[in-house]
């Protein structure tokens, strides 16, 4: 269980109040993960440090339940043992039939479900094989972050469990909501002190330049207007260099081109395609040469890319 050491001000972290709003979080998260992203700080660990905890405070507080959880019972907000259950009408938070019961005894069996049977001088003890015995030990789910490098690679990564240090290898490919199973190092069962099985959901940071689409990885390519009419050969980065990509003539804006086997590594082997989404940037200081070349070919230019507009009305 979280101790006050282990507690996390996610409001601190991000700079932003308590009564902040969505749109002012993910602008703030926005700004400073950009600021300490791994990739552009290579080789400072307080940066990755700091690019971590901010994921983590921009992952609960932008998603309202978990705020909700989070404001509510702060350290303890994802511990599986805190949730909310309404008493049972009336109640007030006790039974309304104890009444029924001879003893307290009695009462606690019933509700725990436990048989019990007669001893040989007349009182009752609990069958071996009761609720204690038979009570599940519960699994538990948290989340672990990677960076894009760590997810794609595989990396091994050192946990904190209470007073146990264990090692997890993650293999490489894994993908934003994968889960890997760690057999038996969930919480004890409160009775038979078993312990379940701990679910760790992977969680990748955000890229400057790479993402996911589905099960693709998407990039977006920035090309001149000269390019995309005339059609050209440049270098487009990938997860493991650099390669050059043909680029036909006459090509638009947001047009995906897939360099295939150059994506995501796949989980039985081999790779994905990258997609790599076209974007034409117009220049916006021209040299004389270039200014005098681009009056040249609007005076000249017979192409109206708008013609189709010319039949829509109300």
């Amino acid at each position: 269980m979280p101790t006050a050491t282990d507690f996390k001000d996610y409001y601190a972290i991000l700079g932003v109040s308590k009564i902040a709003t969505p749109e002012e979080i993910k602008r703030v998260y926005r700004k400073l993960a950009r600021k300490y992203h791994p990739d552009l700080n290579p080789g400072d660990k307080d940066a990755e440090t700091k690019f971590k905890e901010l994921n983590e405070a921009n992952e609960v507080l932008s998603d309202p339940e978990k705020r909700q959880k989070y404001d509510r019972f702060g350290q303890h907000w994802n511990h599986p043992g805190y949730t909310e259950a309404p008493p049972p009408s009336g109640t007030n938070g006790a039974t309304g039939d104890f009444d029924q019961y001879g003893n307290f005894d009695s009462f606690i069996n019933d509700l725990l479900g436990r048989s019990r049977r007669k001893t040989p001088t007349g009182g009752f003890d609990d069958f071996n094989g009761g609720f204690r015995s038979q009570a599940p030990a519960p699994d538990t789910e948290a989340a672990i972050a990677l960076t894009f490098s760590e997810a794609f690679h595989g990396v091994q990564k050192r946990l904190q469990l209470d007073e146990e240090t264990i090692n997890v290898r993650i293999p490489a490919g894994a993908k934003p909501g994968s889960r890997i199973r760690l057999k038996g190092k969930g919480l004890p069962s409160p009775f038979s002190q078993q312990r379940g099985d701990l679910y760790l959901t992977i969680e990748v940071l955000t890229h400057p330049f790479y993402r996911f689409e589905g099960d693709n990885l998407v990039c977006d390519i920035p090309i001149r207007p000269d390019e995309a009419v005339l059609g050209a050969e440049i270098s487009v980065p990938t997860p493991d260099g650099s390669v050059t990509m043909k680029i036909p003539k006459g090509v638009r804006s947001g047009q995906s081109l897939r360099l295939r086997g150059k994506g995501w590594t796949l989980p039985k082997g081999g790779r994905g395609d990258l997609f790599a989404k076209l974007q034409i940037v117009t220049p916006q200081d021209l040299s004389a040469i270039e200014q005098e070349y681009y009056e040249k070919i609007q005076a000249n230019t017979s192409f109206n890319p708008r013609t189709q507009l010319e039949e829509i009305k109300l």
